[in-house]
């Protein structure tokens, strides 16, 4: 499936009101539309994001990533100042082309995450990472005299 990307013509750059008033049209809502729907096709050289699910327990701050289709080697994990990049590129093929779509997502991580602790497990298209909360992060019970 292929997008075709449609511009209004020039003249259309701005629209009067009937008060006189003078309103921009929406050719940056148009582009913006466009390029979101780029991104979804998976066109050549598209970048997309992809579906995550974030949750924390007592010990853990899990991320849950859906990334069907990707190949665990196709997948890049990085954490560096406090935030966590997960880049992924899928691969297809039609015909004798191979078409690549880099899927990203960029999330802040509290900043009591053992990063050495860290574990990434890649199943049935699933990414999931744990990551574990420093000691001083964990909530502790205090007793009242």
């Amino acid at each position: 499936m292929r997008l075709v990307h449609y511009t209004y013509p020039n003249y259309r750059a701005f629209a009067s009101a009937p008060n006189g008033f003078v309103r921009p049209s929406y050719g940056a809502l148009d582009a913006g539309l466009s390029r979101l729907l780029a991104s979804a096709a998976g066109g050549a050289g598209a970048t997309a994001g992809f579906p995550v699910e974030l949750r924390e327990d007592a010990n853990n701050t899990y991320v849950r990533a859906e990334l069907p289709g990707v190949r665990r080697e196709d997948i890049n994990l990085e954490l560096a100042d406090g935030a966590l990049a997960i880049t992924a590129t899928y691969r297809q093929k039609a015909g004798d082309q191979e078409e690549t779509c880099s899927l990203n997502r960029t999330f802040r991580v509290p900043e009591a995450v053992q990063a050495d602790k860290i574990a990434a497990v890649y199943e049935n298209g699933v990414l999931t990472l744990t990551l574990p909360k420093a000691e001083a992060a964990k909530p502790r019970k205090i007793a009242v005299s």
